[in-house]
């Protein structure tokens, strides 16, 4: 059984999300709440395996859901984050995914529309894995993205690092994973990102859109 915790200041939304998941056998709802502070106190309480949170909710509602996922990594690393947005915002998926893509989705609020959307997303982000919606994907490798296959032009061991990448491993995560340094990894990230044409733009997590080009590239395929 996974035990989710639902948050969102609306309560037919609130409401109306707790009664799509609760309709799976695998998915039970342990608490919701309606506000940056009560989803992190209901974290606390209950350790779910995945919280499904809006991303703007008192008391600013500007980026609660962001901020709840930064926190959440901290308090309870175990548990997965799914932001529900009506925003396709590059800039909320990028700082979403920005300390590494597992356990963590991005969806837009059109999607609860499709009962399955969301009750596939809270499966796959308890499980360690990633979901990012078509639309926001199709913004952020929009402009970086070239006619021919942005992979094609990566060794195989550039390969193996973007994969280990876009499993949410750090530099430490990928030199375990494939047997060599560090500095040998960073050397290999820093010649793959240039190939993806992802040059240093202090505004851009290149890791981020590395991640995303490498699955629109496998869905492609």
């Amino acid at each position: 059984m996974i035990r989710v915790v639902v948050a969102d200041d609306t309560l037919l939304v609130r409401e109306g999300v707790q009664k799509l998941l609760e309709a799976s056998d695998d998915i039970q709802v342990a608490a919701v709440a309606e506000d940056l502070d009560g989803l992190l106190a209901a974290v606390e309480e209950h350790r779910p395996d995945v919280v499904v949170t809006d991303i703007r909710m008192p008391p600013t509602f500007t980026d609660e859901g962001i901020r709840a996922a930064a926190a959440i990594r901290r308090i309870s690393p175990a548990t997965g984050v799914v932001v529900l947005s009506q925003y396709a915002e590059p800039s909320y998926a990028m700082e979403l995914f920005s300390n590494g893509t597992a356990g963590r989705a991005y969806l837009l609020k059109d999607r609860i529309s499709d009962t399955g959307q969301v009750g596939n997303a809270v499966r796959e982000v308890a499980a360690g894995g990633s979901v990012t919606d078509p639309s926001v994907v199709e913004l952020l490798v929009g402009s970086a993205r070239s006619p021919a296959d942005p992979l094609a032009d990566l060794t195989p061991r550039e390969l193996d690092v973007l994969a280990c990448i876009a499993e949410g491993k750090n530099n430490a995560g990928i030199a375990t994973a494939l047997d060599v340094g560090e500095k040998a990894v960073e050397n290999l990230i820093n010649s793959l990102f240039p190939k993806l044409g992802l040059l240093p733009e202090p505004a851009v997590h290149r890791r981020v859109l590395a991640v995303l080009l490498f699955l629109d590239a496998q869905g492609a395929r």
